[in-house]
């Protein structure tokens, strides 16, 4: 397998010599104390993208010596507070304070969704022009992904700079909803044809023979969850899927007493846990 894992020394820089990297700015689930949320920050060379901003993200970026200030593009996956809760920070720390507007990959259905449901009610008033208040395009430069058709599922892809994402619906919740079509707004991702990123999902064999039967695959990051029903993968359910797709799989999502769990993954035949604040180069 081609990539390598290697500690953050120094502060966190947002460039690289050009590989394919991976930072997880934290790796835990909604609610851990130990360990940060579930965000992802994508490298290569003077490109970078961070996979959601949940509500601590802003604090795990200054313990890292980055201002939020300075990540410049963002993809959200969907609206859990895990995911969403840093973005007001970004977009009012934007307009007010460093006088940028970010960038942000989002389809016009999860713009209304993010900016109707979570974003406008610390954003629209706080400043209001001829009788009208902000709207979601005065805080962000939006870049729109185009659908694509050949997929099971709903599929969009971009070309984002030097980085080729593939985004499709995932099944996370409620967790009644019999398939993706049926389930909230969620998203994961493909990343340059190598990195399949689950985002949170529950468990969905039918979404990981699909993408790793047509791109070349090289890493699975994985939700988990070590316990039965819920709205993320149970990892008894994980423990079902081939051998070949359990060896590529690292699991992200878990509680703070992952550590616990570490021998019974590695048992399963899973390659082990993506762990926060260690880049995943690829070669």
């Amino acid at each position: 397998m081609n990539y390598s894992k290697r500690a953050l020394r120094g502060n966190l820089s947002l460039s690289n010599d050009g590989q394919l990297s991976l930072f997880p700015i934290g790796s835990g689930s909604a609610f851990t104390k130990k360990l940060y949320q579930n965000n992802l920050l994508i490298i290569k060379g003077n490109t970078h993208l961070l996979i959601d901003c949940g509500t601590r993200a802003p604090e795990a970026l200054h313990r890292l010596g980055l201002p939020v200030t300075e990540i410049n593009n963002f993809l959200i996956t969907h609206s859990h507070a895990d995911h969403v809760g840093g973005l007001e920070e970004v977009i009012l720390m934007g307009r007010y304070v460093s006088r940028t507007k970010p960038s942000i990959i989002i389809t016009k259905e999860y713009q209304k969704i993010l900016w109707n449901q979570s974003m406008c009610g610390g954003a629209a008033m706080n400043e209001v022009h001829d009788g009208k208040p902000l709207e979601f395009e005065d805080y962000w430069t939006i870049l729109r992904p185009r659908q694509v058709k050949n997929f099971n599922r709903d599929t969009h892809q971009i070309q984002f700079e030097n980085l080729k994402l593939t985004l499709f619906r995932t099944k996370h919740y409620p967790d009644n909803a019999p398939t993706w079509k049926e389930s909230a707004y969620s998203i994961g991702c493909i990343i340059d044809d190598r990195i399949l990123f689950t985002g949170d999902t529950r468990f969905d064999p039918e979404l990981l023979q699909e993408f790793t039967s047509r791109f070349p695959i090289e890493l699975i990051f994985q939700d988990v969850q070590f316990f039965p029903g819920g709205v993320h993968s149970p990892f008894d359910d994980l423990k079902t899927l081939p051998a070949e797709l359990k060896a590529k799989m690292l699991l992200m999502h878990y509680p703070d007493t992952w550590q616990t769990h570490e021998q019974k993954v590695r048992d399963a035949g899973f390659l082990g846990f993506l762990e926060q604040h260690y880049f995943y180069d690829l070669k």
